[in-house]
């Protein structure tokens, strides 16, 4: 097949087309640029003014076009030829919109239409009036024989025409500017990391960004048209409905509510508008509602060791006068017959009270978390080692790991603690013969669900609804009634969530805790981010020693800065507290999105809000730190690898 001529390139064909267009315009047409310099023009201008080639060439400067027509004597005669370019020039950078009309030196009369640019520069259009003026002159050379009314008035219809043509041309330059407008703030809504939409009365869509997708997964991107109904799915919508009722009648609300489908906490705000419609703004909170639980339960615990501290002391006391009593008691030589028992039953009660006092201690201590790289299959391997040993012989233990591989970060001995205490639980209930089930799987990247479901009779309705209540039990004397409480305590500080509920043959348990992949560090480029020039001393030895070449900044500016000059930056440690007003923190969140592998570091206590903040978006590696502790917040590369 015989091949054509080659097509030429869209920008010079696109500029072609251009061309032909504005040739074919009657009119003389010019833009110059705001450094006054010609942009573009047509063949009627290069004509009206018998220019030569060079003055018609883009890039042609304005003030040789003025000396040019000034020497032809186009404005007539002009005794200072540079001083009257001078004062044009000078006009030209002070641009105006202005309609004149002038007779030219040949006779001929045109009318001077321009108009600026917003961007700088200006457009102007040329327009041979010379037969519209001679019928004018016409008009009022048979003035005898049409009425002066009649002549005043065509000549006013002709001027208003003229301030028509240019009232039409300023419009359609607002309409461009208006277009550009609305382009730039539909560019600022898609870049917002938020769904900001608006629905009409009847509830569907007549504006979003495509954003709903990200903030609530398995969602539709292109939703105009759509009704709010079908664009969010049933369970969504019904956890909104009411507000958006509420929001229809015209009263605004903010709130926050659960998709099941994603396990996502979604923070909506509704506006009503004047026409009966809605704008909606929804973002995705789960992390920070993470880390608001995680607060709630660490001040929990703050005020129950306040309480608890000064009764426990006393009880403390007086547990020990007992003891000291009893035991004196037991050595004298003259008791009674059946006083040993009696003595023996009280110092057993008292050191069972000690056991509780510190069972109360350790509740309300506070730990901090202490997470770690963990991988989920080494983790069940373990804890499978810890309960076995534990378990009845015709009791089973099963475990069901869904993501082996997955690398998290977790506080492995907290969570051991948790497990191991609900793997009892299920073996006491289960009693001499049964089967215990542990699952772990990830849910939609957000969370790691733990449920263990036994064999045993289930929860009692009390048992349900006062299980996490300290000191409650169902094994009577042989129970604290704290080990449900303590799993509780620890999986709230975490940000997770307990729940307790019966399935066909048994009790199940779910212990779900916030996902956070581990760091996977690479290797190579490190960027050590401290304001402190001993401490990046000693930073810096512990990253070469790991492998890294290093690179430091002392501020999250001059951090960010790098990172953009630099792509073969692999890993970043930073401390919270920087140099300059931006932290550790707007460091991270400056890099979410990008997979750049990051380390916190802080001497900050581990309630302090920016610690806190910080834990949401990172590890964080509490001051002093050595090598071995920043490894172990590092994913492992192999399987083979030791946590």
């Amino acid at each position: 097949m015989k091949e054509g001529p080659p097509l030429p390139h869209p920008s010079l064909q696109t500029q072609a087309l251009t061309a032909a267009g504005l040739n074919l315009i009657a009119q003389a047409l010019t833009i110059y640029d705001s450094d006054l310099k010609l942009a573009v023009c047509n063949a009627p201008f290069q004509q009206m003014f018998a220019l030569p080639q060079a003055l018609v060439t883009p890039g042609a400067p304005f003030e040789d076009t003025i000396r040019y027509l000034t020497e032809r004597g186009e404005y007539g005669d002009v005794g200072d030829v540079e001083g009257f370019v001078h004062e044009r020039v000078t006009q030209a950078r002070a641009f105006e919109a202005h309609y004149m009309e002038r007779t030219r030196a040949n006779g001929r009369t045109i009318s001077v239409e321009g108009s600026p640019l917003p961007q700088g520069g200006w457009v102007t259009v040329y327009t041979d009036i010379t037969p519209t003026k001679k019928q004018e002159a016409m008009l009022r050379a048979h003035s005898k024989e049409l009425s002066s009314q009649l002549v005043a008035y065509a000549e006013e219809l002709s001027a208003t025409n003229r301030e028509l043509a240019a009232m039409n041309t300023a419009l359609e330059e607002a309409k461009r500017e208006l277009t550009e407008i609305e382009a730039r703030t539909r560019l600022a809504t898609e870049m917002t990391p938020a769904h900001i939409a608006h629905v009409d009365r009847d509830g569907y869509y007549t504006y979003s960004n495509r954003q709903l997708s990200t903030v609530i997964p398995g969602r539709p991107s292109n939703i105009l048209g759509l009704h709010i109904e079908r664009a969010l799915g049933p369970s969504a919508y019904q956890g909104i409905a009411r507000n958006l009722a509420r929001a229809f009648a015209g009263k605004p609300s903010v709130f926050e509510f659960t998709d099941t489908a994603s396990t996502r906490r979604i923070r909506v705000a509704f506006t009503p508008d004047t026409r009966g419609g809605v704008y909606i703004l929804s973002m995705d909170v789960t992390a920070e509602m993470q880390a608001r639980v995680a607060l709630q339960q660490t001040s929990k615990r703050a005020l129950a060791a306040q309480m608890t501290s000064g009764l426990a002391h006393d009880f403390s006391n007086l547990l020990t006068i007992i003891l000291g009593l009893q035991s004196k008691l037991g050595r004298l030589a003259d008791l009674p017959p059946g006083a040993g028992p009696l003595i023996e039953g009280t110092l057993a009660a008292a050191r069972r009270g000690g056991n509780l006092l510190s069972s109360i201690a350790g509740m309300t201590a506070g730990r901090a978390l202490r997470p770690s790289a963990t991988r989920l299959g080494t983790l069940s391997d373990d804890l499978k080692t810890l309960a076995d040993p534990t378990l009845p012989r015709q009791v089973m233990l099963d475990v069901s790991n869904h993501a082996p591989d997955a690398v998290a970060m977790l506080d492995v001995g907290m969570l051991h603690d948790s497990l191991l205490n609900l793997i009892l639980n299920a073996r006491d209930a289960c009693g001499a013969r049964g089967k215990i089930h542990l699952s772990i799987k990830i849910v939609h990247n957000t969370w790691i669900d733990f449920t263990l479901r036994d064999t045993g009779p289930g929860f009692s309705p009390k048992a349900l609804d006062q299980g996490f209540a300290p000191f409650f039990t169902t094994k009577g004397a042989k129970g604290s009634g704290l080990g449900l409480t303590m799993v509780y305590d620890m999986t709230k500080v975490a940000g997770g969530d307990l729940q307790l509920r019966n399935h066909d043959s048994g009790a199940e348990v779910v212990l779900r805790l916030p996902y956070r992949p581990a760091v996977h560090s690479p290797g190579g480029l490190a960027l050590l981010v401290e304001d402190r020039d001993d401490l990046r001393e000693v930073y810096r030895d512990m990253l070469t020693g790991l492998g890294h070449s290093v690179i430091e900044a002392a501020s999250a500016d001059e951090a960010t800065a790098l990172i953009a000059d630099l792509p073969q930056i692999s890993f970043i440690l930073s401390d919270i507290q920087l140099a300059g007003e931006a932290t550790g923190i707007d460091l991270a969140k400056r890099q979410q999105g990008n997979d750049m592998p990051i380390v916190l570091m802080t001497s900050l206590a581990a309630d302090n809000p920016l610690f806190q903040e910080a834990q949401t978006l990172a590890p964080v590696l509490q001051k002093p730190f050595g090598a071995a502790d920043l490894v172990a917040l590092l994913a492992p590369q192999s399987k083979a690898d030791t946590i």
